[in-house]
């Protein structure tokens, strides 16, 4: 072996008269003088010379005392200001202080007392408090990501995950907290000398907050430290949600204190850049919540920072409309103090858009736009906007005008959805009620003119019912406020006498004031501010408290005369406890953990009110929680359905908790029991729940899966109103204490791994849901007879067949489709609540940039559950005609979107084979009132059946059997009623 090593060079060294062994003890005075020379620092070359020399403990937190020291000085050395040594400073308290002291920072080193715990940290932080100090974190930490992702598991250092947690942690301190912004921004431009140099460090500061960087390196970190913490407890610097709420709180924080127009300017565009981030709902609402809604507050910072820039401020004006239509909709407007409410919401609408005439024009076209006037919201928010808009008479007439020339197109009556109708006939008649207050002339000669008339005979003319009664009902409401009793209007129909139309004609006598926002103002916010943890953290464990010693108990005193005792003798030669049964072992499954330590003894209860059933539903870090609130949801909700406001004053938050919760313990069973609760509390509250599933699934910020759920609710949910389908919770829910009846075959939302064999399959990301089973029985109800009647035909003449009378007879009726009556009421609900909601955002949402409803798997199962809604409505339903003119307008206008994928035009021929079933029994009102649209249909369906194959028995013969069937029945149709089609099909 000494061949291997050949020496290069050889030097020899005299040794030293004080030579001392390698390991000795520093004598207390030299580590004095070393403190002594450290506290004496006069440059930032002696603070950089020290750093790079591995300062003690001590020595550091000398150093940076001085540094922190000298940033409120201003004839000093600053390290926040850009320049090459506070930059070589900081590169060195990054690279190499960092890695090394900040966890004995954070514990305060020896902890003797001599300082407070936690300073030293806050001083090291405080140094890297600026732009040059968030950005050598983040590239040290981005540089740490890289190393790790592509070095191979050989050439890895064992240290780099420990680093990367240290660096992770570093950076969630330097920026926790409600006034990290203000601090950073401070600090990086208070000591420069130039508006240039001030506005450049500005724009630097805010691309590094808004840009996305600190989001995406952060989760890229957690994903190296701890993946599977990161799923149960993301850190709120990766999690988009809880950064915005962190953006916003300290936009809050500082718009309360603003001092200048610079520190104004730069809040402002905290607050516009962060709504870029993806997360717009979150960022406006927290800061409505804390700017604008909690007492104390001032509406002007709200102005000042939200509406500073115009391209933004329709945004956030239509997001506050939004938020307090919301507070407005659970009003009961039978109440006097729902007038002051609404009065309130009006204060801050004139608060906000006082003297901005672009807001004020904002509010005219919402009012009268296809996609505003609070579509799905109670009428509360309506009559707040006017209440504002009717403070000037050009504004208020503005709207009247508007409104009136929508309501009378015919174009609109024929193609907007009846929901959307509504609410523009609502708008209309509120401005009638105040143009009649303001100025009874102006609204005469309205009304005198021809728009109106032109309106009221398309009303009258129109083939809608519903679109006929909103005409009939204005008309009355119109001429009574302008005419006295001889010559009103009256048409003296039973439709116009009714009490929803009574309630429509009393909106023209509503006169609401512009009022103290005090009404409406919480005294605290609820989750302002949000807890902020760092990570990493580790799970402390709590040592039990040490039980008391239980004391002995007194022995009690013993009378002198003692009974005298009698004794048997008993044989005890045989066993006396062969009749006690042992316990299997591993039968309690509270022991079944073989560590004593890890048995948990003080398990939660199920939840017994809808509080308590929110507030495990809340708790995302406990999983016997989460599962006892799922477990608990649907029984508790439908137990509580008819007790009381329980459910009715909670359903909104109980709603969106039990869309938006994820399954990050991968509870059993996780989709069944969260469909089931939100079934539950749709059928408990169907006029208020259905509506607001519908909005969530078009507005809200939710994942295709998330939207999967909400949509196969809504279609359960519909077919257990009307009778079709029973819940297996439903008998249960008055006697907790009976056992379950034989359940009924479960349609829940399966989980099953996804099939990966056709990867172009736009299904692939949503997996198999009940509706697929409720559909494939209504096609199979809808083919059946035809099926049957074409075997009849291919087996010869009646008279050849070996048949009997009697069993052709009950043969024909077997086939024969079962037309099954529900009551008026249930079928009404089902269109109004269900129907009419899920038609009206489908138009709004085609209006946006990117529809998610275009997605093929989604849309696909969007028509499904309009198919299931008006099967569910059935035949027997008023509102018939209604509802299956808009269905057939929305299937006709979706076609082109579907022709591309088999999934979707399979789900739009369910709902074309659902509305022609439920109007099977009136064919010849279908071809009269729909003579166009019969035609089309049936071209389109024959199109479709020579396109498709239909040889792979599978997906493609499904759609193949369905567009004959389609064509055969509408074949059938204009068949029979060919001589009644020719007068509307001339020119076709």
């Amino acid at each position: 072996m000494d061949e291997l090593l050949t020496p290069v060079s050889t030097t020899y060294l005299k040794p030293r008269k004080d030579a001392k062994p390698l390991l000795s003890e520093v004598s207390s005075s030299k580590r004095v003088t070393e403190i002594t020379k450290v506290s004496q620092i006069g440059s930032p070359d002696e603070v950089l010379e020290l750093l790079r020399n591995q300062p003690d403990y001590d020595s550091l937190v000398q150093i940076l005392k001085y540094l922190t020291k000298n940033t409120g000085q201003s004839d000093s050395f600053h390290v926040h200001v850009p320049g090459p040594k506070s930059a070589a400073i900081i590169h060195v308290l990054v690279t190499e202080i960092a890695s090394n002291y900040w966890t004995l920072l954070k514990e305060g080193g020896d902890n003797d007392g001599a300082g407070d715990d936690g300073e030293d940290a806050r001083l090291f932080v405080r140094c890297l408090q600026s732009v040059a100090g968030l950005n050598a974190v983040l590239a040290h930490l981005k540089a740490l990501i890289k190393e790790h992702t592509l070095g191979s598991k050989e050439s890895k250092r064992p240290d780099l995950v420990l680093h990367v947690n240290i660096f992770l942690d570093l950076l969630a301190t330097a920026l926790d907290g409600d006034n990290a912004i203000r601090t950073l921004w401070i600090a990086s431009t208070e000591k420069l000398s130039t508006q240039t140099l001030k506005k450049v460090q500005s724009q630097m500061l805010l691309s590094l907050l808004t840009s996305g960087r600190v989001l995406s390196t952060a989760a890229e970190a957690i994903e190296i430290v701890a993946p599977d913490y990161s799923r149960t407890n993301p850190i709120w610097l990766a999690d988009g949600t809880k950064f915005s709420q962190w953006l916003a709180h300290n936009v809050i924080t500082w718009a309360e204190v603003i001092k200048s127009e610079s520190e104004s300017q730069f809040c402002s565009d905290i607050f516009q850049r962060g709504m870029s981030l993806g997360y717009l709902d979150t960022l406006v609402k927290t800061v409505i919540d804390g700017l604008l809604l909690q007492k104390g507050s001032d509406p002007k910072a709200f102005t000042k920072v939200c509406f500073s820039q115009p391209h933004s401020a329709k945004k956030t004006l239509g997001i506050l409309l939004q938020h307090l239509a919301q507070k407005l909709n659970s009003l009961d407007l039978d109440k006097p103090s729902s007038k002051a409410i609404i009065s309130a919401a009006a204060g801050i609408i004139d608060t906000v858009i006082k003297d901005n005439d672009a807001l004020h024009h904002c509010l005219i076209d919402w009012c009268a736009s296809s996609s505003g006037a609070g579509l799905g919201d109670a009428v509360g928010i309506r009559r707040a906007i006017l209440a504002v808009l009717a403070q000037n008479k050009d504004g208020i007439t503005t709207v009247f005008e508007k409104s009136l020339s929508q309501f009378g197109d015919q174009l609109y009556i024929k193609h907007a959805a009846m929901l959307q109708q509504n609410v523009h006939a609502e708008v209309l008649l509120l401005s009638a009620g105040y143009i009649s207050r303001l100025s009874p002339i102006k609204l005469r000669i309205i009304v005198r003119s021809g728009s109106y008339l032109n309106a009221i005979s398309n009303r009258i003319s129109a083939t809608q019912a519903r679109a006929r009664f909103l005409g009939l009902v204005v008309g009355e409401s119109l001429s009574t406020l302008m005419d006295d009793k001889s010559q009103k209007l009256d048409f003296h129909m039973d439709e116009t006498e009714s009490e929803e139309a009574q309630w429509l004609k009393s909106l023209t006598n509503i006169f609401d004031e512009v009022g103290s926002i005090e009404p409406i103002l919480k005294a605290e916010v609820a989750g302002l501010p949000v807890k902020i943890g760092n990570l990493p953290s580790q799970k402390r464990t709590q040592k039990p408290k040490p039980k008391p010693k239980s004391k002995s108990k007194p022995e009690p005193k013993i009378s002198t005369i003692k009974p005298i005792a009698i004794i048997e003798e008993i044989d005890s030669s045989e066993d006396s406890d062969e009749d006690l049964i042992p316990y299997a072992k591993g039968s309690d499954p509270e022991d079944s953990d073989d560590d004593a330590t890890l048995v948990q003894r003080n398990k939660p209860k199920p939840p017994v009110y809808i509080r308590d059933l929110i507030a495990y539903l809340r708790d995302s870090e406990s999983y016997d929680k989460q599962k006892l609130a799922l477990q608990s949801s649907p029984l508790l909700i439908r137990r509580k359905a008819t007790f009381g406001m329980e459910v009715s004053s909670h359903a909104d938050e109980l709603a969106g908790l039990l869309v938006g919760i994820q399954d990050k313990f991968d509870i059993e069973n996780f989709g069944h029991l969260k469909l089931q609760g939100m079934i539950a509390l749709i059928v408990a509250q169907p006029k208020l729940m259905a509506p607001w599933f519908s909005r969530t699934f078009f507005e809200g910020d939710y994942s295709l899966s998330q939207r999967t759920q909400v949509l196969v609710a809504i279609g359960l949910s519909a077919r257990e109103l009307a009778g079709f389908d029973t819940s297996e919770y439903q008998s249960t829910a008055s006697f907790p204490s009976k056992r379950l009846p034989e359940k009924i075959e479960q349609l829940y939302l399966d989980s099953p791994k996804q099939d990966d064999s056709n990867p172009s399959s736009p299904l692939k990301a949503l997996p198999p849901t009940a509706l697929d089973t409720i559909t494939q029985s209504l096609t199979a109800s809808f083919l059946e007879p035809m099926a049957a009647q074409a075997a009849d035909a291919t087996t010869g003449p009646d008279v050849l067949k070996l048949q009997t009378f009697t069993a052709r007879y009950k043969s024909k009726t077997k086939t024969k489709p079962r037309v099954r009556s529900i009551p008026n009421t249930t079928a009404a609900l089902i269109a109004e609540s269900f129907f009419y909601p899920l038609t009206a955002h489908f138009q709004v949402a085609l209006r946006s940039s990117k529809p998610v409803i275009l997605n093929p798997a989604l849309l696909a199962l969007y028509l499904q559950t309009l198919g299931v809604a008006i099967h569910a409505a059935g035949p027997s339903t008023l509102s018939l005609p209604q509802l299956t003119t808009e269905l057939w307008n929305l299937l006709l206008a979706v076609r082109v979107h579907t022709q591309d994928d088999l999934g979707a035009l399979k789900g739009w021929l369910v709902a074309m084979a659902s509305l022609l079933e439920v109007n099977d029994g009136d064919m010849r009102r279908l071809c009269e009132a729909q003579g166009r649209e019969v035609v089309e249909t049936r071209e389109w369906a024959a199109a479709i059946f020579n396109k498709i194959r239909g040889e792979d028995g599978g997906e493609e013969n499904e759609v193949k059997m369905l567009s004959a069937g389609v064509l055969i029945k509408l074949g059938e149709a204009i068949e029979k009623y060919q001589a009644l089609l020719m007068g509307n099909m001339i020119g076709f």
